[in-house]
């Protein structure tokens, strides 16, 4: 049953995903506000970041093993992974939030809707996974950072930084 839920929401969210890419090209709405629309973009390239980013920072720090980069034996609490637990669900939300917003329209943000709350309900999953994979340490790193909220992600993480330095300066 757990199995056949995944495959749903995976279902779904692929249809949503690859809908709203290609109906944000037909649907795109040329007299849309362009202000807007410059934020979409803002918001896309930084989505792309938050996908992108992760592949380099688990090859490098995870140890991963076997095919591809998803199957570490580290767990990796630095770089985005300091800021965010899951950069690339919140890259898929970004992605879901920006297309609307280029595009403007509101097909195209029924689909985003869609797709930011399975990412999001898809969260879950993943922490109960990597919790059971890396048990205590993985519920410390939950401790002090973010799901997917970026600025607290980096307020957080400017203040473990600002506290680390203060106790290495007060150290005999």
């Amino acid at each position: 049953m757990k199995n056949t839920k995944a495959i749903v929401s995976s279902t779904i969210l692929t249809i949503a995903a690859v809908s709203q890419i290609l109906l944000s090209f037909v649907l795109y709405n040329e007299n849309g506000n362009s202000i807007v629309r410059n934020v979409g973009w803002i918001v896309l390239w930084i989505s792309a970041i938050f996908g992108w980013l992760p592949i380099h920072t688990l090859k490098k720090w995870g140890n991963p093993k076997g095919r591809g980069y998803i199957r570490t034996t580290v767990l990796v609490d630095r770089g985005i992974y300091a800021i965010v637990r899951h950069p690339q669900y919140l890259a898929g939300m970004l992605m879901g939030l920006a297309l609307p917003l280029i595009a403007q329209h509101w097909i195209v943000a029924i689909l985003g809707a869609i797709m930011i709350v399975i990412y999001y309900k898809d969260t879950f999953a993943e922490e109960k996974s990597t919790t059971e994979k890396f048990g205590a340490a993985y519920e410390r790193y939950k401790e002090s950072v973010p799901r997917v909220n970026v600025i607290k992600g980096l307020v957080q993480l400017l203040r473990r930084r600002r506290e680390g330095r203060a106790s290495h300066r007060s150290r005999p």
